[in-house]
């Protein structure tokens, strides 16, 4: 248990070489405009936290070498939405990096998963 009641997760940053690359995806997928857009960052807030997207050359100098964008495999983005078939129904035909398809896992959650253009994992889900 936490002990801090300040603690709250507030955004998840994928480092990327390609920022518009990943904004143009990201706004398709999660069906919104970022909310915040500059050439170097962008950010998506939903109700939970934000989505942000981070050039590798502007946290180079502050962090150098600590990124390499397009080798996770071990990170998912996950995003509840209110109807995952229908958000597969929406991007099954886009130039996306299918995982699985719509199935419901053991723990109740019905989910798709697909690759970012980066290759990180997402996962669009719904409760069941």
């Amino acid at each position: 248990m936490c002990t801090d009641p300040a603690l709250k997760l507030t955004h998840a940053c994928v480092i990327t070489d390609d920022v518009a690359r990943l904004r143009d995806f990201y706004a398709d997928v999660l069906r919104m405009s970022p909310t915040r857009a500059h050439d170097d960052y962008v950010e998506f807030a939903t109700a939970g936290g934000a989505l942000s997207l981070y050039a590798r050359s502007k946290l180079e100098p502050y962090a150098p070498g600590a990124a390499r964008p397009g080798t996770n495999r071990s990170v998912m983005l996950e995003f509840e939405v209110t109807d995952v078939d229908g958000e597969y129904a929406r991007l099954r035909d886009r130039a996306i990096d299918w995982v699985k398809a719509p199935s419901t896992q053991p723990w109740g959650n019905r989910s798709i998963y697909f690759r970012d253009p980066d290759g990180n994992l997402v996962n669009l889900y719904t409760r069941v």
